[in-house]
């Protein structure tokens, strides 16, 4: 089945991937045959972002299996329902991306991992681009938000950022705190 249990060949990708890392493959595109090739275009995913989620688990056991799935289930939506099945044609420029220091509301990182979302969403990240990087991960932490969280709310209101950031402020602990 296509849909119905696409969850358990997502699974099976994603230990695939730990493997291959861990056995010092660092050829992302080298990862798949044609049937896991088409399987992870057929949900909007890249070989380079599968890689990216194996590196960091193998470097720091995070992000999880959990994480991992929750995240390309809301872009695997997003790619069926919004686009269509037809992949976008843009890549994000990292070098438009906002600063690593650049804020909104007082909280650090949030214009940048707003960016980063979107184009997670729509499949443009750039490959030296990861979504739930370390550092996005250090801001989801500090704010007590999870990474598939946080990715929903951006799907839900990704032509209002302003409904991005008040949700994140309210939401926030550090930012209640200061």
């Amino acid at each position: 089945m296509k849909n119905y249990d696409y969850q358990k060949k997502l699974k099976e990708i994603w230990e695939k991937s730990l493997k291959l890392y861990a056995a010092g493959n660092r050829q992302p595109n080298s990862y798949f045959n044609e049937t896991e090739a088409d399987f992870i275009a057929s949900i909007g995913v890249t070989a380079q972002e599968i890689y990216d989620f194996a590196e960091d688990y193998n470097s720091g056991e995070e992000p999880d299996f959990a994480t991992f799935a929750l995240i390309h289930d809301i872009r695997r939506s997003y790619f069926l329902d919004k686009q269509q099945g037809v992949p976008s044609e843009n890549i994000l420029d990292p070098e438009t991306l906002p600063a690593r220091d650049s804020e909104a509301k007082g909280i650090r990182w949030l214009p940048r991992i707003i960016e980063k979302a979107k184009a997670k969403l729509r499949g443009e990240l750039h490959p030296d681009i990861m979504y739930s990087c370390g550092g996005d991960r250090a801001f989801l932490k500090e704010n007590d938000i999870h990474a598939s969280e946080f990715l929903r709310i951006v799907a839900e209101n990704e032509y209002d950022e302003q409904k991005i950031i008040d949700w994140v402020a309210n939401r926030s602990p550090a930012k209640a705190n200061a």
